[in-house]
């Protein structure tokens, strides 16, 4: 059975339950500059965890706490039960949560773009999308890429179930689901989309540039956005300040000193560091000046972002597209 962000959503509030329970062993302290952060092995977290290796939140007189999940579901339902105060999520979860009102979260950064390490690898014989029709996609249902195949079928002309098969598979099985002929095509984000794409006959056919919103508004089909509970926004706004500041002097690194930061990242992804260079290498990081001209009013970014929830309903992944700008706040940058 298809996934859709729906059940995505019901899936939170269950974890979101469980999430509010105590958790032995975790003390947090009940100071101002201290801030919970959930994260994961993925790239749009690589700023939270270099500044946190690096020293920089230390300097901006914050201690920082690392919680990993293992999916966007449990991080989400962390977020709105308040056990962690910010995360970095795939816009189309946030839209999936702000679709059924919820104004627990807000908006507070754009970390990167990484539309060249996610995208749509067939096998040699394959030249355009047209090509597909009567063959097999692999790909993970309810996620940024299955977004990038609904549209890039629209595109060609080409119908979901009719002119060409989709199949939900794991994204940690689309390789060797593509290696042994189960699937002629496969839509994955790094690290599945390097695996694949360096198999004998295999071949990137398009990424996330491809995308019908990317050329106008510069965004892929899951752009990550950096996202913080309200009530600590109103809280802590010094706090947020600062965790800004040493957020985006990460970015700044990540962008122009790349080599510097592999060491610290091997040691959350573990990657080789020829690999984890390259994935740092193909994310365009976006600093802090560059911020206000993502978030303010009127920007083509967000423009973006309400295109994408639209796109949404149409897929039948969420009801309704919320009015995204109203889950914006640029006032702490």
């Amino acid at each position: 059975m298809q996934e859709t962000r729906r059940q995505f959503i019901k899936g939170m509030a269950i974890g979101a339950a469980a999430l509010a329970l105590p958790v032995a062993g975790r003390s947090w302290a009940a100071q101002a500059d201290a801030v919970r952060y959930g994260g994961s092995a993925w790239l749009g977290h690589y700023p939270a965890w270099l500044a946190i290796q690096a020293g920089y939140f230390k300097a901006e007189n914050l201690e920082v706490g690392w919680e990993s999940f293992g999916t966007t579901s449990a991080r989400v339902s962390a977020l709105l039960s308040g056990n962690i105060d910010m995360a970095v999520t795939a816009a189309p979860a946030a839209l999936a949560v702000m679709s059924r009102g919820s104004r627990h979260f807000a908006i507070i950064g754009v970390p990167e773009n990484f539309g060249r390490v996610e995208g749509l690898i067939v096998r040699s014989q394959v030249a355009r999308l047209e090509d597909l029709k009567g063959k097999k996609v692999g790909v993970t249902f309810a996620s940024s890429a299955h977004l990038l195949v609904l549209n890039l079928l629209d595109q060609a002309g080409l119908k979901a179930g009719k002119d060409v098969t989709v199949l939900n598979v794991p994204a940690p099985e689309l390789p060797a689901a593509f290696q042994s002929g189960q699937i002629d095509a496969a839509a994955a984000w790094t690290p599945q989309f390097n695996a694949i794409r360096a198999m004998p006959d295999a071949k990137v056919l398009v990424d996330d540039t491809s995308f019908s919103l990317y050329k106008e508004y510069g965004v892929t089909p899951g752009p990550d956005v950096l996202v913080a509970r309200r009530a600590f926004l109103d809280k802590n706004p010094e706090a947020v300040k600062r965790f800004l500041k040493a957020y985006f002097r990460a970015n700044e690194q990540l962008k122009t000193q790349p080599d510097a930061t592999v060491a610290a990242l091997t040691e959350l992804t573990k990657l080789s560091p020829a690999d984890q260079l390259e994935m740092v290498k193909g994310a365009d990081w976006y600093t802090a000046a560059e911020q206000g001209a993502l978030l303010a009013p009127g920007s083509k970014y967000i423009d973006g972002l309400q295109k994408l929830a639209e796109m949404m309903v149409r897929y039948d992944q969420i009801d309704k597209a919320p009015p995204v700008r109203e889950w914006v706040d640029a006032a702490y940058l």
